[in-house]
């Protein structure tokens, strides 16, 4: 190629450029798609349209240099027709888009330019700003829903709502905006049904709201949202694993499984079954099947609450048949103590509840006093603070501090003293007063 030609492209670069600017008023020159398709358009110059649709997507000019690293020689015999010389030597290929931009204006095959002939080529560019906005926009359509359920009576559920929209979940479960419409369509739908009461099995709820009994299987994007809204409107406490999740729902009065779940009494009538064990002093297992199909029908004045067996089983050893109504929770408040409790309260029983003098423990009697309005049983902090006076060999304390609502005492006591006083380092006081 001769010096005359590279200094007449160079030149003429100046006045393409001015040439591609937009003016009002004016008309589209058309485009020789033939000569067009010749130039630009083969396979080993698709490299170079990529580049420049990209450019022109996120809106950057389309000048100065690309460059294609490793180019075959049918690539660098591409650039050649295109510029009318070679593009340089050396291991990559470089092209500068305002020769390009010349070279069509000058040709007649793009007399309005790069971007007019690539747009020919290969169809409109999207701008990426605005394929983001218009995204934006229909991701926030996407959680509507969630506001329509915090309207239709359901408020208490406006921070889960939030959270919803900052952590991702949503995004990740559902991919795209319309799947994730959807899908929030359904799980709102699902808690505008809940708490259900009576309570009702998982897979018929499901069949019932869904016309698919699996549709809440677990791990299923649908049922992890629902159970994420379930946990905000019971207020049932962090976990994990197949049992924590069977509670979750039963807290909403759906039922995994009715049998598994189960709470222990003693003293406690208002079946047959349980004026039977009543009378003879003896402790009572309540499933949460038997509690949601036949309550006790009768509800005493007071049930004292605890949290380990060890309790109520020394209890039914020494008291016996005297032993006033108690229930004990045996860790985690179960589905069947919630609903017993929820049952007994309902029905104006006064519910007085004890635990251990630890974190795990403020942490399990917290759980319980969000469900179930309760007061505390020798569970203060003065009498803590008597407890370990007396327990001059009570382990320390261990783990993460937790509050205490119903003591602001109680929390700072146990950080001060730093030892942990387990139920049955106290269960005389207990029995004696369960005795009196």
């Amino acid at each position: 190629m001769t010096d005359d030609r590279t200094a007449n492209v160079t030149d003429d670069v100046t006045e393409s450029v001015t040439e591609g600017m937009s003016t009002p008023g004016r008309t589209t020159s058309p485009v020789d798609r033939d000569r067009l398709a010749r130039l630009l358009g083969g396979p080993d110059l698709a490299w170079l349209v990529d580049r420049v649709r990209r450019r022109m997507a996120r809106d950057e000019p389309l000048t100065g240099p690309v460059t294609l690293s490793e180019p075959t020689p049918a690539q660098r015999e591409a650039a050649e027709r295109l510029l009318g010389r070679a593009p340089g030597a050396g291991r990559s290929l470089c092209i500068r888009l305002d020769a390009v931009d010349a070279v069509l204006r000058r040709s007649g095959a793009g007399p309005d330019g790069l971007a007019a002939a690539v747009t020919a080529l290969t169809g409109p560019v999207t701008q990426l700003a605005d394929l983001r906005e218009r995204e934006e926009h229909a991701w926030r359509e996407a959680y509507a829903p969630l506001d329509g359920l915090i309207r239709s009576g359901r408020p208490e559920l406006a921070d889960w709502a939030d959270r919803l929209r900052r952590d991702g979940l949503v995004r990740r479960l559902a991919r795209t905006p319309h799947a994730a419409k959807k899908l929030l369509d359904d799980t709102a739908g699902a808690l505008r049904r809940l708490p259900a009461e009576p309570a009702v099995s998982l897979p018929v709820f499901a069949a019932d709201a869904f016309g698919d009994a699996h549709a809440l299987d677990d791990g299923t994007p649908l049922a992890t949202l629902v159970l994420s809204g379930v946990r905000a409107l019971t207020g049932f406490p962090d976990g994990t694993g197949a049992e924590w999740r069977r509670e979750a729902w039963a807290s909403a009065g759906l039922l995994k499984d009715a049998l598994s779940s189960t709470v222990l009494t003693l003293g406690l009538r208002g079946t047959p079954a349980l004026d039977w064990a009543a009378d003879a002093g003896e402790p009572a297992v309540l499933t949460l099947r038997q509690l949601t199909h036949l309550p006790p029908r009768t509800a005493p004045a007071v049930v004292h609450v605890c949290e380990n067996p060890a309790v109520l089983a020394t209890a039914a050893d020494t008291l016996g048949a005297a032993c006033p109504p108690l229930v004990c929770l045996q860790g985690q408040p179960s589905a069947a103590a919630l609903t017993l409790l929820r049952h007994l309260h309902t029905h104006g029983t006064t519910v007085l509840y004890h635990g251990d003098f630890d974190w795990g423990g403020l942490r399990i009697a917290t759980a319980l006093l969000h469900r179930v309005p309760w007061r505390p049983w020798h569970y203060t902090a003065a009498e803590y603070r008597a407890a370990a006076a007396a327990t001059p060999l009570a382990p320390p304390l261990t783990g993460t501090p937790a509050t205490a609502p119903w003591d602001p005492d109680l929390s700072p006591a146990l950080t001060e003293l730093g030892v942990r006083i387990e139920e049955e380092t106290v269960l005389d006081d207990l029995l004696a007063d369960l005795g009196s």
